[in-house]
């Protein structure tokens, strides 16, 4: 990389920093090429990004932004990982360090919280963003399934009385 591809790289993760919500720090030690492709996939599908970027150019980035306090962890082989979904890709990274134990999750930052791996991990045990809305929607739409029920239940009772009165004169 020249001069003016480490400006714009460094530029870019600021952007990225300023609108995501979740960075997730990995260490990558020994990953092969066909892992790393399978990881990304999975992060792709999960609406995360994971790219390898060089630990200075990563600082330079990260300094005045809320996501500064992850700096310390950017050691080594890092990789970082970023979604607006903060479960999806704690999720992702989480699943994928269980299956190859050269991929480490280190920490992580969610809006200026910082997380440490163990976080990371709860924070992957929480149902997705659309299961709860999927939750949520069902909780506003069971009140009305059960007063349609309440409102419908007098009737088909009336309904059955009068059916057991009509059959009971047809008996006589």
């Amino acid at each position: 990389m020249d001069r003016t591809e480490k400006h714009a790289f460094v530029a870019s993760l600021a952007a990225v920093f300023a609108e995501t919500s979740m960075v997730v720090v990995t260490q990558n030690n020994g990953l092969t090429v066909a892992d790393a492709t399978i990881l990304r996939r999975r992060m792709r599908e999960a609406g995360a990004t994971f790219k390898v970027a060089k630990n200075r150019l990563a600082l330079l980035a990260l300094d005045g932004t809320r996501f500064d306090g992850i700096a310390p962890l950017l050691k080594g082989p890092t990789a970082l990982a970023w979604a607006h979904d903060p479960v999806a890709v704690a999720k992702t990274a989480v699943e994928f360090a269980r299956t190859n134990d050269k991929f480490v999750v280190l920490g992580g930052a969610l809006g200026s919280q910082m997380l440490d791996a163990s976080g990371v991990k709860a924070l992957s045990e929480l149902p997705s963003l659309d299961a709860l809305r999927a939750k949520l929607l069902g909780l506003l739409a069971a009140p009305a399934t059960r007063i349609a029920g309440v409102l419908q239940a007098p009737g088909g009772q009336l309904a059955r009385v009068l059916a057991a009165y009509a059959s009971k004169d047809e008996a006589a």
